[in-house]
């Protein structure tokens, strides 16, 4: 059985909009502020960071991206060298898209119906983890019908005033424990959480017929 795992690089003050160098985002590349050349132009992210996301890399069975995160990726991964690059890009890649036609990525798949159906399918077909980078949307859509089994955020010491917040279109409150903290680089707090799931909650997830269903597009 898979495990879905949402994992996020958030601001201080909730903000994951734009992380990396795409997007319309004011702030965008918010994530590369805290690693700055004497020159003040952004750098890489720091050795630590890059060390952590290599060893979260090495340990996900597959990923799962919304359309917009994965054309932000598709491009860049494939002409990079090096550890991290040569496992995302060998790695199965799962895209919940009902625009996506050709999918240029190395063993992408696209994946076209209801979302939450696609996903419930992909959990019972994978062992191991199911990483979802980025993709608010879909991020979403998993949390609001309990199909995440953990949510990895990457706290960055910035506060940004702005932007768009992961929990910001919730319907409902959601139970988490905390079950890991980690601090890495200059002052990134990494918080591991877990649902909590009542009975009633958890038998709600798998409705026979009926009930709303969510769609990721385009």
């Amino acid at each position: 059985m898979g495990r879905i795992v949402i994992s996020e690089s958030v601001s201080l003050d909730g903000v994951v909009e734009d992380p990396g160098l795409f997007g319309d985002f004011k702030h965008k590349g918010w994530t590369l502020d805290i690693d700055r050349r004497e020159d003040g132009k952004q750098s890489k992210l720091p050795l630590e960071v890059q060390r952590f996301l290599l060893d979260e890399a090495l340990g996900m069975e597959a990923m799962l991206l919304g359309r917009i995160t994965y054309e932000e990726l598709a491009p860049l991964w494939p002409a990079r060298e090096g550890e991290l690059a040569d496992r995302l890009n060998s790695m199965p890649k799962y895209v919940v898209s009902s625009t996506l036609e050709d999918p240029g990525w190395n063993n992408s798949t696209v994946l076209r119906g209801d979302a939450v159906e696609e996903v419930l399918r992909l959990k019972r077909e994978l062992d191991g983890d199911i990483n979802v980078p980025g993709s608010i949307r879909l991020a979403r859509t998993l949390i609001e019908h309990d199909l995440v089994d953990k949510l990895r955020l990457m706290i960055f010491p910035v506060v940004l005033g702005s932007g768009e917040r992961l929990f910001a279109e919730l319907p409902d409150k959601k139970g988490v424990r905390l079950v890991d903290t980690k601090t890495i680089g200059d002052g990134i707090a990494i918080l591991s959480y877990e649902p909590v799931r009542d009975a009633s909650r958890q038998q709600a997830r798998f409705p026979v017929a009926g009930g709303r269903r969510s769609r990721i597009g385009p």
